[in-house]
């Protein structure tokens, strides 16, 4: 038993284990931690755990820092997309060294490592929270695409009324942006970020990068020859279509409602080519209002809770950390 790191993770073995892991997510995948490898303002890690030249487990990552020095020094941290890539016979002791060999990164590079479940880890959760790491509550919808006519039935029926309005009166679908409409995407999604969200959001190169991976998919909408919305999916075959980011400019024209259209055009795309559900990339905390729910609700998925794993390393630095957040979100 052994870990192996970075570019050293043979890339066929990583491949058979997203093909048998019942975890496996796009964000785990040798094509997303070269993605992440190649953007100038992460630092991108991943880790396998190695048995008789059979992996068990891999953890792909990134450390992640905002704004200038002082900014940077309060918000590193560590973040790993999906969960990690596991063997459905991995051991507690195989696990237990590929979180404690993460767990030693972060104590040096981050504040904190936040896995970011897109599946069930629950018959795992002994073995992270032996390692240190805590649990905690978080919602997501799945949407069933095993047939274009499940996902529409599905869809509730005021936001499919806005979406046969929208399409009525000329929103339509850009699958293959120029370069030049891919920054009309990013300047609304950077505007709704700064006005609503107000979160970090990565910068245009994440976008131009990502657009040029197989594995991604963008979905604008344009109405008079206008970007005015869209969605950034990404692909896993056989598996799911995962919505990683969706905005729309709803004020365009009366009637349009961009950023419905752009969810719709990525579960359609996503039933019509054999992936048999539709990630929505998360929906909140339970018992706390979030409007974001509210409006994934309206397409008829499956509400799952997978939650969390949280691992501290600096546990000061932390909670600072998290009173900024709560202070520039009330701004």
């Amino acid at each position: 038993m052994s870990i192996v790191e970075g570019n050293h993770i043979d890339p066929k073995a990583w491949a058979d284990l997203v093909s048998r892991s019942p975890v496996a997510t796009w964000f785990q995948t040798h094509e997303a931690y070269s993605f992440f490898d190649g953007l100038s303002f992460l630092k991108a890690f991943a880790y396998a755990v190695e048995v008789e030249g059979q992996l068990k487990g891999v953890m792909v990552g990134y450390i992640q820092k905002d704004g200038g020095k002082l900014k940077q020094f309060f918000s590193r941290r560590a973040i790993v997309l999906g969960g990690p890539l596991l063997a459905h016979d991995i051991s507690d002791e195989e696990l237990t060294l590929l979180l404690h060999s993460v767990k030693e990164l972060v104590k040096k590079k981050a504040i904190y490592l936040e896995t970011r479940n897109f599946n069930d880890y629950s018959r795992w959760r002994t073995v992270f929270e032996d390692c240190g790491c805590q649990y905690e509550p978080h919602l997501n919808f799945h949407i069933n695409t095993e047939s274009v006519d499940i996902a529409q039935a599905n869809v509730g029926k005021h936001r499919w009324r806005y979406i046969r309005i929208s399409l009525r009166d000329g929103a339509s679908l850009i699958e293959t942006p120029s370069s030049t409409q891919l920054k009309a995407f990013y300047s609304i999604l950077r505007d709704l970020y700064r006005t609503k969200v107000k979160t970090p959001l990565f910068p245009n190169e994440f976008f131009d990068q990502l657009s040029k991976q197989n594995g991604a998919k963008f979905f604008l909408v344009e109405c008079q020859s206008v970007v005015i919305g869209g969605a950034v999916c990404v692909c896993l075959e056989g598996k799911a279509v995962y919505e990683w980011f969706v905005c729309g400019d709803e004020g365009f024209q009366k009637g349009i409602r961009p950023s419905s259209v752009a969810t719709w055009f990525g579960i359609d795309y996503s039933a019509r080519n054999g992936y048999p559900v539709f990630d929505l990339m998360g929906a909140g905390k339970p018992n706390e209002e979030y409007g974001v729910r509210d409006f994934k609700a309206e397409f008829g998925g499956k509400l799952v809770e997978h939650g969390r794993y949280v691992f501290v390393s600096k546990p000061l630095l932390y909670r600072v950390g998290k009173l900024g957040v709560k202070i520039m979100k009330k701004l």
